[in-house]
């Protein structure tokens, strides 16, 4: 009796702390933005059409991590990801063209739960090496995309044999009354914090899709199933002693089998995303290793939801940030370094001597690099998505805790 109101009382307290913690995390992280943009006289850099963009970059990988974290935490890797989204863009413009945007969204899916269906009769039945069969489905799913596309676009309006154009985007809202219209104006005056603050808003109530809010409705939904009910728990429990899991009834081939279908539906709908909102219909070649970046997000994020939120959004950020100004860019190279140094101060407050001397070094290299140009190169600019995804990943490595039977093989019966 006493152990269950201690619990009841102590997840609430932890709870908030936890959200307070993140809530004051981003009033800092909106303050040196807005620090910086001042001091550069930047203001693309957060701007409501920057993060509007950086919110439609962030979408497609941040399924994929999703998705990852779904099949990961049930101990299977699923380096399958890139595939399972490139059939998730054929699926959502086959059936966009035929049923409508809707229709194609749920095509999306069921084309990316495919791959996972693949993916999973390779690993947990047959005893597959979780990485060969994940780079296999990378292959099978650019082969038959591109044998789908061929045979079949190419007799559509608007089709070819590596593209199907002018498919219907999923519903758009253009403006939110009145806040819409205040948010930007608030915006355009450039204040200190203020015009930040509005800037988000801006970019979420206006011409945003809605299929963007069930998206990060989809990472809210997980994150409570997985951690939240009896389900998540013996799916987790698969993914950190499938031997025990099976000693106390869990069905662990069952559980492995519904987290890869939903990790290849996830990403299906990322590409889904990519083909009707991020572009208005299926290119070949066009998640341009989203899949690889999304399982690097989860990595950074450490297999946990928010962590696999904050790194989508900085992959998404950088990426949406390179088709902007290079000003915005090298505006970036001061937030930054500012940003290793705080990480250095922390460390050594804590006594990290070592890993304080490297991000201290890092910082210092990386100002010196904002002071000593005016601009980046071009060049470098089409680089900063594939940059940040090897940096986070360097700056994370030493908190990062994956699910212990993550990547092993399971055999019904090894318990006993």
């Amino acid at each position: 009796m006493s152990t269950s109101t201690t619990t009841k009382n102590a997840s609430p307290g932890l709870v908030q702390r936890l959200t307070k913690n993140w809530f004051y995390l981003t009033l800092v992280g909106i303050a040196v933005v807005s620090l910086v943009r001042i001091v550069t006289d930047t203001n693309d850099l957060d701007s409501a059409g920057t993060l509007r963009a950086a919110i439609i970059s962030t979408c497609p990988i941040l399924m994929a991590a999703l998705g990852g974290l779904w099949a990961e935490r049930a101990g299977v890797v699923n380096i399958g990801l890139e595939g399972q989204m490139i059939l998730g863009t054929w699926g959502a413009a086959f059936f966009t063209y035929h049923y409508g945007p809707w229709v194609g969204i749920l095509g999306a899916a069921l084309l990316g739960m495919i791959g996972g269906l693949l993916h999973a009769v390779a690993t947990v039945t047959f005893g597959v090496d979780h990485i060969v069969s994940g780079v296999a489905i990378n292959l099978i799913g650019a082969g038959a995309a591109t044998y789908l596309a061929e045979a079949v676009f190419s007799d559509y309006e608007g089709g070819g044999p590596r593209q199907l154009i002018g498919l219907d985007p999923p519903t758009i809202i253009t403006k939110t009354p009145v806040i819409s219209e205040a948010a930007l104006d608030l915006a355009d005056k450039h204040w200190f914090f203020v015009s930040d603050v509005a800037s988000v808003v801006a970019a979420l109530t206006t011409n945003i899709s809605t299929l963007t809010f069930i998206i990060f409705g989809l990472v809210v939904a997980s994150a409570w199933i997985l951690w939240r009910t009896s389900f998540g728990l013996r799916l987790r429990s698969c993914g950190e002693n499938p031997q025990a899991a099976e000693t106390l009834g869990v069905n662990v081939y069952l559980y492995k089998y519904i987290a890869v279908l939903v990790s290849g539906a996830l990403a299906g709908i990322g590409g889904g995303f990519l083909a009707l909102v991020s572009s208005s219909g299926y290119g070949a070649g066009q998640t341009g290793g989203r899949g690889y970046i999304g399982l690097a997000a989860m990595i950074f994020g450490n297999w946990r939801p928010g962590g696999l939120l904050m790194g989508a959004l900085t992959f998404g950020y950088t990426d949406s940030l390179r088709l902007r100004d290079t000003d915005a860019v090298h505006a970036l190279l001061l937030l930054v370094a500012l940003a290793l140094l705080l990480i250095a101060a922390l460390r050594a407050v804590r006594g990290q001597i070592n890993g304080a001397i490297v991000m201290g070094v890092a910082g210092a290299l990386v100002l010196a690099w904002f002071l000593l140009t005016d601009s980046v190169p071009r060049e470098f600019t089409v680089m900063t998505p594939y940059v940040t995804t090897l940096f986070v990943l360097a700056l994370g490595a030493q908190r990062l805790r994956m699910p212990a039977a993550d990547g092993q093989q399971y055999r019904k019966g090894s318990a006993g």
